[in-house]
């Protein structure tokens, strides 16, 4: 019974740590820096445009990304969904 406990258990591990994993490509990028995000300006960036939602970028935005070097999903927006500051 507890050969049956115990190979149930690691069964269920194995799955559940091989189902929650990133993609390859999200593991480059996790392993290439040094923290989740940038700075504060770049969570608060992300927080903002949350997968599913349409994105707001203002130019200050697109400025800190620059300058801080953001790395992740890139979000792509038309020059007319910008908002000025």
């Amino acid at each position: 019974m507890r050969a049956l406990i115990t190979r149930a258990a690691l069964l269920a591990g194995t799955v559940l740590l091989t189902s929650a994993c990133a993609t390859s490509q999200e593991w480059a990028d996790w392993r290439g820096h040094p923290t989740h995000w940038a700075s504060g300006e770049h969570l608060a960036f992300s927080a903002r445009n949350s997968e599913g939602s349409a994105p707001r970028v203002t130019r200050a935005d697109i400025d800190k990304s620059r300058a801080q070097s953001w790395w992740g999903k890139v979000i792509t927006v038309s020059p007319d969904q910008i908002f000025q500051n």
